[in-house]
C-alpha cells in the first residue's frame, strides 16, 4: 500500500514480523500444493523468480488452523477489515480472512498465457479486455479447499471484475497500441510533451484513470525491453513460464532539470502519487522524486540533476531552471534524450532472488553485473553491465557547441556510443519498500558515460 501522507523524509523500515507470517502462510500452502510446488520450483530455477514475490493475496477460512491468524495480523502490523487486510508499512499481499477454503492469488501479464503455457484445463475468466481476469491452476491436494488462482490486473484492485461497457473494452485495444505508436522523435521536445499531454488527455476521456495508467506503463516497458538485450533475455525466460513482467518493482525515469515539473505533471495525471523525495546530501549532485499509483502497483523513481539547496524545496512541482554544468542524469538526457520522451526508461528495477538471476543471465546469455551497490539482508540491488546505444550526431554536437563536453569525449561518444539503460536485479526481504540512498548515489556516479568514456 502506498503512503500518500508520508513526509519527504519519510524512512520506510523492514517488516520481518510480518514477513514470518506471511511466509508461513505461503510455505503451508505450497506443501499442500504440487502444482504450485513445481511452479515455484521452476520460476526459480529457470527465470531467479520467487513465487513469493508474485503473490498478492491470500485467501484463508479463520477457523483450524488459522484460529487466531487475524488477531496475529494485526499484531504485526496489519490492517482494515478482515476481509481486506493490509500492510501499510511493507510490500505484502493482501489478507483475506472468509468463507471458501484457501486460495492464494499470484500476479501475471496474462492468463491466457499462462493458461496456454502450462496447459491448464480451466478456462480463464471474462474476456480480452476486462480488467480482471483469473485462471484456476491444478487442484490441491485436497481438491476445493486449496485453490491456486493466475491473476491478470488491469488499473482494478477489487476481487470482483467490474461489468466495463464495450466501449470501455473497445476504447482499452486502441489505447493499448496508442501508447506503444506515439511519436517518440522526429520534432522538438516542446512537441513531442504536447503530443504526449494530449495522448494522455484522450486515453482519460474514455477510461477510468487507473486503466489508462495501467495501458501507459505497459507500452513503456515494451519500449524499453525492445532496447536492452539483458531485458529482452529475461523476458523471454519469463514469457516462457508465462508471468511476463509481474515482477516489475520500479520504473526509474531520467529527466532534463527544465523538463522536470512538466514529466511529474503527465504521471499525476494518471494517478501517481508523490511519496518520498530523494535527497542523498549536499554533495551527490542529483535527487529524485519517489512516486506511486495506488491502484496499479506502478512505482517510478524520477531522477534529476539538483543543487544542496533545491533538494530542500519541493523540486518536483516548482520546476528547475536549466544550468550549463551537467551532472550524470542531465547529460544522460543531452546524450539519449528525455526518458519520457525518446529515450525511454533509464532502467526497470523487478524483485527476483538475487544470486539466482546474476547466475542464469551469465550462464544462459554470457550477460555479466556491475558489483551490486546494495547489500543487506532486506535489500540487494545491482545493475546488469550496461547497454550501450549509439549517440545522435546533432545531440553531440550541441552539447560540444555549448561547452558541456569536451571535444575527445564527443569524439569518444560518437565511435563508440555511451550507456543508456539496464536491468536491475533487486531483491527484497522483510517487505521492504525504501531505497539506499548511498548506494543509489554509488551507481549514478558509477554510470556517468564521462567515468565511461576514461575508463
Amino acid at each position: 500500500m502506498p503512503r500518500p501522507d508520508c513526509p519527504p523524509d519519510f524512512l520506510w523500515t523492514p517488516q520481518p514480523a510480518a514477513q514470518a507470517v506471511v511466509d508461513r502462510l505461503i510455505a503451508r500452502f505450497v506443501s499442500r500444493h504440487p502444482f504450485a510446488a513445481t511452479l515455484a520450483d521452476r520460476l526459480a530455477s529457470e527465470a531467479g523468480v520467487r513465487l513469493g514475490d508474485l503473490v498478492e493475496s491470500i485467501q484463508l477460512e479463520p477457523v483450524g488452523p488459522h484460529d487466531g491468524l487475524e488477531a496475529e495480523l494485526r499484531g504485526v502490523g496489519f490492517e482494515g477489515a478482515a476481509d481486506r487486510l493490509v500492510h501499510p508499512g511493507g510490500i505484502f499481499p493482501t489478507l483475506r480472512l472468509m468463507p471458501g477454503g484457501t486460495v492464494l492469488g499470484f500476479r501475471v501479464e496474462s492468463v491466457e498465457a499462462f493458461a496456454e503455457t502450462h496447459a491448464l484445463r480451466a478456462e480463464p475468466t471474462g474476456r480480452e479486455g476486462d480488467r480482471l481476469r483469473t485462471v484456476a491452476a491444478e487442484a490441491g491436494s485436497e481438491p476445493g479447499r486449496h485453490t491456486l488462482l493466475a491473476v491478470e490486473r488491469h488499473g482494478w484492485a477489487g476481487f470482483e471484475a467490474p461489468d466495463d461497457p464495450a466501449p470501455i473494452r473497445d476504447a482499452t485495444a486502441r489505447w493499448r497500441e496508442a501508447f506503444r505508436a506515439r511519436p517518440r522523435g522526429g520534432a522538438a521536445d516542446g512537441e513531442l510533451f504536447e503530443a504526449l499531454e494530449a495522448a494522455v488527455r484522450g486515453a482519460l476521456e474514455e477510461l477510468p484513470r487507473d486503466l489508462a495508467c495501467d495501458l501507459f506503463f505497459e507500452a513503456e516497458r515494451d519500449f524499453w525491453t525492445a532496447r536492452n538485450r539483458a531485458a529482452g533475455a529475461q523476458l523471454r525466460r519469463q514469457r516462457a513460464l508465462g508471468i511476463g513482467w509481474a515482477n516489475h518493482d520500479h520504473h526509474t525515469y531520467r529527466s532534463s532539470r527544465g523538463s522536470f515539473a512538466r514529466m511529474i505533471a503527465v504521471f499525476e495525471s494518471l494517478g501517481l502519487a508523490c511519496r518520498e523525495s530523494f535527497t542523498p546530501g549536499p554533495d551527490a549532485g542529483w535527487g529524485a522524486q519517489v512516486l506511486e499509483q495506488p491502484v496499479t502497483r506502478i512505482v517510478i523513481f524520477a531522477d534529476v540533476d539538483m543543487t544542496p539547496e533545491e533538494l530542500l524545496g519541493d523540486f518536483a512541482h516548482e520546476g528547475l531552471t536549466p544550468r550549463q554544468e551537467l551532472g550524470t542524469v542531465g547529460l544522460w538526457c543531452g546524450l539519449h534524450g528525455e526518458s519520457i520522451l525518446g529515450a525511454g526508461m533509464h532502467h526497470l528495477e523487478c524483485v527476483f532472488g538475487f544470486d539466482l538471476l546474476r547466475e542464469q543471465l551469465l550462464a544462459g546469455d554470457g550477460i555479466g553485473m556491475m558489483d551490486p551497490f546494495s547489500s543487506f539482508d532486506h535489500l540487494k540491488q545491482q545493475f546488469t553491465e550496461g547497454e550501450v546505444w549509439p549517440v545522435q550526431p546533432h545531440r553531440i554536437r550541441a552539447l560540444l557547441e555549448g561547452g558541456r563536453i569536451t571535444a575527445e569525449q564527443a569524439e569518444r561518444f560518437a565511435r563508440e556510443g555511451a550507456i543508456g539503460s539496464h536491468l536491475e536485479n533487486l531483491e527484497r526481504n522483510d517487505g521492504f519498500k525504501g531505497f539506499n540512498q548511498e548506494g543509489v548515489t554509488d551507481i549514478i556516479q558509477r554510470t556517468d558515460a564521462r567515468a565511461a568514456a576514461r575508463a
